[in-house]
C-alpha cells in the first residue's frame, strides 16, 4: 500500500471523486450560509434592533438540508450509530453475510425512503412556506435526495462496507488510538 492510500477502503474511480467533493462542498457551503446567517441574525437582532425575517426558516431549511446530504459522507467514515457487537462475535464468514444482510436492508430502506420522499414532496408542491412562499416541497426534496446520494455512496463502498473498511479521517483515527492506550 502506498502512502497515497493510507486511510483509503478501497480505489475511488473518477466519478466516486467527483460525487464525493462535489456532495462535501455543498455541504459545507450550506453549512458556512446557515452559520453566517444565524450569526448576522443574532447581531441584527441584539444589537440593530430589527431581525431578518426569512432568517429563521432559512437555517432550518439548510439544517435539514445538511443533516440528508451528509449522510452518506457519514455513511463513508463509518460514523452512523452502529451496535456491532453481535456481528463482531460471529466467524467471519458469518460476519460477512451480516454485513451484505444489513447492507440490503439499508438499500431497501434508502429505497423506499427515495420513492417516499419523492411522493410527499410532489404532494406538498402546492403549498407554500409560511415565510419564504417558495413550494413546500423544496424542503421536503432533502429526504430523498439525501436517501439518494447515501445510496450511491453505499454502492461504492459496497465491498470496503462488507470488509469492514471505512475511509476513516486522521482526526477520528486519533481520537481512537487514544481510547485503546
Amino acid at each position: 500500500m502506498s502512502e497515497t492510500d493510507v486511510g483509503k477502503s478501497h480505489r475511488e474511480g473518477a466519478f466516486e471523486r467527483v460525487v464525493v467533493t462535489v456532495n462535501r462542498w455543498v455541504v459545507i457551503a450550506m453549512m458556512v450560509v446557515m452559520t453566517t446567517l444565524v450569526f448576522v441574525n443574532v447581531i441584527c437582532r441584539y444589537i440593530l434592533n430589527f431581525s431578518i425575517i426569512w432568517a429563521e426558516e432559512v437555517s432550518q431549511y439548510l439544517m435539514v438540508w445538511v443533516a440528508f446530504l451528509a449522510a452518506g459522507l457519514a455513511l463513508r467514515e463509518g460514523r452512523h450509530v452502529a451496535i456491532e457487537m453481535l456481528q463482531d462475535r460471529l466467524p467471519s464468514r458469518a460476519r460477512r453475510m451480516m454485513r451484505h444482510l444489513v447492507a440490503m436492508l439499508l438499500i431497501l430502506f434508502m429505497g423506499i425512503l427515495i420513492v417516499l420522499g419523492f411522493q410527499f414532496a410532489s404532494f406538498a408542491w402546492d403549498q407554500e412556506t409560511p415565510v419564504l412562499n417558495i413550494p413546500l416541497g423544496i424542503p421536503y426534496l432533502a429526504v430523498p435526495i439525501g436517501a439518494l446520494l447515501l445510496l450511491i455512496h453505499l454502492f461504492f463502498l459496497y465491498r470496503a462496507y462488507i470488509d469492514g473498511r471505512y475511509d476513516v479521517p486522521e482526526s477520528l483515527e486519533a481520537e481512537i488510538d487514544e481510547e485503546v492506550l
